[in-house]
Formats: C-alpha cells, sequence, structure tokens
C-alpha cells in the first residue's frame, strides 16, 4: 500500500524528523549537488519551522516521496532564497501554498513494490487534494527546467508565471499550480490509465492506494 499523509512539523516524532531530513540531504546534497545546509548528515533550513507542513509518502511505513508546503503569508523560499534570480516576482494576496523540497528517491523507490507506478503523478496529486481539503486557491513553487517538463507531460494545467535564471546560470520557473476540480479529475484519470493500484479515495485527503486484491477486498 503506498500512502499520503501531512504532518506538521511541531507533530514530527523524532524519528519521522530524522528520516526527512536524512532522506533530504541524500536526494538534494549528495545526488542533485544543491547549496543546501548539512549538518550531522541532515539537511534542514530555516523554513522547517512550525510554519511547515510536510506531505510523506510511504510504502510500508519507508518514506518514498515527500515534499514542504508552507503558507504564502508567512516568509518563504520564493519571495527570500529564490528572489534574486528573478527580475520580478509578485505573489498575490490570498490563501495559497509555496511548494518546496518536492522528491522522490530513487533507490528507495527502486527496492519497494511500487517502483512501476507513477508516484510522481500520485504526489501531485496528494498536493492537489491536501490544498483542497483545507481550502487553499492554488500552490506556487519554483521549478527546473526538467521539472517543468515533467509537470506539464502529467496534463496539470500549470501556469508559468516568471522565468529566471539560478546560480548555477541554468533556467528556474515559478509556476503557479490550480488545485482546482478539473486539474484534480485530470490527474486521477492518467494515474487511472497507469497504475495496477487502486484507491477509494482519490479525491479526498488523506490518499492511499492500494493493490487490486486488497482494494476487491474493501468493496
Amino acid at each position: 500500500m503506498l500512502e499520503f499523509t501531512d504532518v506538521k512539523y511541531e507533530d514530527l516524532s523524532s524519528e519521522q524528523s530524522n528520516e526527512i531530513y536524512t532522506v533530504r540531504k541524500a536526494v538534494f546534497k549528495d545526488r542533485l549537488d544543491w547549496k543546501v545546509n548539512c549538518s550531522e548528515g541532515k539537511e534542514f533550513d530555516q523554513y522547517d519551522n512550525n510554519k511547515t507542513t510536510y506531505i510523506f509518502g510511504r510504502q510500508n511505513q519507508s518514506l518514498i516521496c515527500s515534499l514542504r508546503f508552507i503558507e504564502t503569508r508567512h516568509p518563504t523560499m520564493i519571495m527570500n532564497t529564490f528572489l534574486p534570480y528573478f527580475k520580478n516576482i509578485h505573489i498575490p494576496d490570498g490563501n495559497f501554498l509555496e511548494s518546496s523540497r518536492f522528491f522522490i528517491d530513487k533507490d528507495r523507490l527502486k527496492q519497494s513494490t511500487v517502483c512501476n507506478e507513477p508516484v510522481c503523478l500520485m504526489l501531485f496529486l496528494a498536493k492537489i487534494n491536501y490544498a483542497q481539503s483545507r481550502g487553499y486557491e492554488g500552490i506556487y513553487a519554483i521549478v527546473s527546467h526538467s521539472m517543468l517538463k515533467i509537470v506539464k507531460m502529467s496534463g496539470w494545467k500549470i501556469d508559468v508565471v516568471e522565468r529566471g535564471i539560478s546560480e548555477k546560470t541554468a533556467a528556474v520557473y515559478l509556476i503557479f499550480m490550480p488545485t482546482d476540480k478539473l486539474n484534480q479529475q485530470i490527474l486521477i484519470n492518467n494515474i487511472q490509465q497507469q497504475s495496477w493500484l487502486r484507491s477509494d479515495t482519490l479525491d479526498s485527503w488523506p490518499l492511499s492506494f492500494h493493490p487490486k486484491e486488497q482494494w476487491s477486498n474493501k468493496m
């Protein structure tokens, strides 16, 4: 079973905290070589605070994927860390989220029973379902060119708000991800076409996927 849940920063157990920051270090520092803060084998920064909510994707209790949400009315990476990359950034007032530290751990995924599943699509859907469940109007994020292509290929009708250049002189993009029913259904349809797993909570939160046999037994 693959389960997506949310955990607030202040509710993280010591085991959850250790796991998420250790895996993030392996992904963002060791594999991607990002300029991130690391200490004692963990990656974390000032945006891991009591304004933060994490989305966890777990398979048999093992963390496969995750992302970090912060409401845009609080200090965010977009308006601080990434601001010098762009000539002009404006986030409108409203009930919006910033998404950051989005990852899928390739090594853990390969060792899992969901290695052939569209986990990225499922994590995108988890974004929408969580946002809908809390009444948010949409999600902003800074993405690389390769991630922009992945998001577009998912079918999600995102908007490119601004293009910038990173410290590595690579193109980066501020995107807006709508969390309406139309985009939710697009992702649901694409997941159903590609996945052998089934779910009776595709349009709700929390989100979980089960093997066909388990799903049939629940019916």
